[in-house]
């Protein structure tokens, strides 16, 4: 299969991060419908964009219509059967202004949550997925060279975030926890967050963002480097884009900048 399916190394990431540690200790027949939803739902929850939490109920019912046509023992249904798929909006996605940033910033920074203003300003300053910045680990941090190695991605594959002197700064004002290799680590468990939802959501709405989601942090990041004249080859490497179909997406960033950009010629008409 894997040399017939172009996105095997997306499919293999979706495994690894959503399927496995939701189903995975689970035999086939103990996954129900209703699991299936949840997870579904509390993506959506969370900031995913309803097209990548779509994919995991597809990949989960391809997944589940082998079983039943391999005749697999105890697997006689699809529990993915009937899930809703989450409506997939294909106009011009949100991002936040300098000044929706400013109010996000203050509003994050008053949460009774002390880890939400380092983990939204790495979400900003990286462009970054959250599950990335929530499973960061001090030893793929290099504060010296100025990089991040991300080893698990939504791709499969590892990557290297560059790191800006303000994303280095929020990292250095990060106090380390013994016991934990983690960055953002829950002081309740010393494990990744589960989930920041309630802490994010009362931050957007005390800045007047209720429509923004933790995904438009990475669009916004995007849109901010497209609009400082970088070219959307350099955004896709920097956002881990490997098709460049999606990189496209912020394409008409690009012409409207190009557009201002014709303006600053200073030639006027002679008199």
């Amino acid at each position: 299969m894997q040399s017939h399916k172009r996105s095997w190394e997306t499919d293999k990431g979706l495994l690894r991060n959503y399927l496995v540690p939701r189903f995975g200790k689970l035999h086939l027949d103990q996954i129900t419908r209703e699991a299936v939803l949840d997870l579904h739902q509390e993506q959506i929850a969370n900031g995913a964009a309803p097209a990548s939490a779509n994919r995991v109920v597809v990949l989960l019912r391809y997944m589940f219509n082998l079983a039943i046509q391999w005749e697999t023992p105890g697997v006689s249904d699809n529990p993915t059967r009937g899930v809703p798929l989450a409506e997939v909006n294909n106009q011009r996605e949100r991002y936040l202004t300098e000044e929706e940033v400013q109010r996000l910033c203050k509003a994050v920074k008053e949460s009774e949550s002390p880890l939400l203003e380092p983990i939204i300003s790495m979400l900003l300053l990286t462009g970054a997925r959250k599950s990335e910045v929530l499973n960061a680990k001090w030893e793929d941090v290099a504060l010296e060279k100025k990089r991040w190695r991300i080893p698990y991605t939504k791709s499969g594959k590892p990557r290297t975030v560059p790191l800006s002197e303000s994303a280095l700064e929020v990292l250095r004002s990060v106090p380390r926890v013994d016991g934990t290799e983690y960055v953002f680590p829950s002081p309740v468990t010393g494990k990744p967050f589960n989930s920041i939802y309630n802490s994010w959501n009362t931050a957007r709405k005390k800045a007047g963002l209720e429509d923004v989601k933790i995904h438009t942090l990475r669009h916004s990041f995007a849109s901010f480097l497209v609009n400082a004249g970088r070219n959307l080859y350099e955004v896709g490497k920097l956002l881990g884009h490997t098709q460049m179909r999606t990189i496209m997406r912020y394409s008409h960033l690009a012409d409207e900048t190009l557009a201002e950009a014709v303006n600053t010629v200073p030639l006027k008409k002679v008199a």
